[in-house]
């Protein structure tokens, strides 16, 4: 599909809200994505962006850093206290301080401005496949042969590994019995190493398979994203080989 063709999944189903303080790259950013089909809501600060979120339904946010009244670090987190929604973050340095801080508040990825529109709307369309990711049957294909856009097994399964168990028919997770909240990259992320147990993978493969990321990104989204798993699931869950990747334990 090339870059100026509207996404057809996109056009008058998904709802962006927008945060971003400089009206003019908000509006331009916004006329771009509408050429897309996305439907954009705008907002020019913190607190803006919050009522609009509480007031309206949204299917993904784009949340600028450095805003006004609430910055979009805090934007994120008290996003995060009642919400799993995708969460793209932009930010106008690429020095790490706002990268580490965004994902470490819950967003599921970022991009640094200026950004060109085929890479925001790439990043959107890869954030929206997670969002409605269903894995394949474990040994049903190589990870050369998997793409985001998999169908899922016939049937769902439970993955169970003392005390975590994945329900991958309806998509949940719990721990000792106790549900666990995931937001979409997080669930994708585990069922990534739950259909490759004991196996060692290496940040670009997860890269590939989980961000969707046809080039060698970041690899703090990886570290940053296991990071919050390990929280929320146990620190011994997911380990660390040192020069390697991560593997999570049978």
């Amino acid at each position: 599909m090339s870059s100026s063709t509207p996404d057809p999944a996109a056009a008058g189903a998904v709802r962006v809200l927008l945060v971003e303080d400089d009206d003019l790259m908000r509006r331009s950013f916004a006329v771009a994505l509408e050429r897309y089909g996305y439907r954009v809501t705008g907002a020019a600060d913190g607190f803006a962006g919050l009522e609009l979120f509480r007031e309206e339904s949204f299917d993904l946010l784009i949340l600028d850093v450095m805003l006004p009244g609430l910055d979009g670090i805090g934007l994120c987190r008290r996003i995060r206290e009642t919400s799993l929604v995708p969460v793209l973050m932009m930010s106008a340095r690429g020095d790490g301080l706002d990268v580490v801080a965004g994902l470490e508040a819950g967003a599921d990825d970022y991009v640094v401005k200026p950004v060109d529109t085929y890479v925001l709307v790439a990043r959107i369309r890869s954030l929206l496949r997670r969002a409605t990711y269903a894995p394949p049957a474990p040994g049903s294909a190589s990870d050369s042969e998997r793409t985001a856009s998999d169908a899922p097994p016939s049937e769902g399964r439970l993955l169970e590994f003392g005390g975590l168990t994945i329900d991958t028919g309806g998509m949940e997770v719990s721990v000792d019995g106790n549900p666990v909240a995931l937001t979409p990259t997080e669930l994708k992320l585990l069922l990534e190493f739950a259909t490759h147990p004991g196996i060692v993978l290496d940040r670009h493969t997860l890269l590939r398979n989980v961000w969707d990321y046809g080039w060698d990104g970041d690899s703090r989204v990886v570290d940053l994203c296991v990071q919050r798993l390990r929280r929320k699931l146990g620190r011994d869950r997911i380990e660390t080989v040192r020069g390697f990747g991560y593997k999570l334990r049978r």
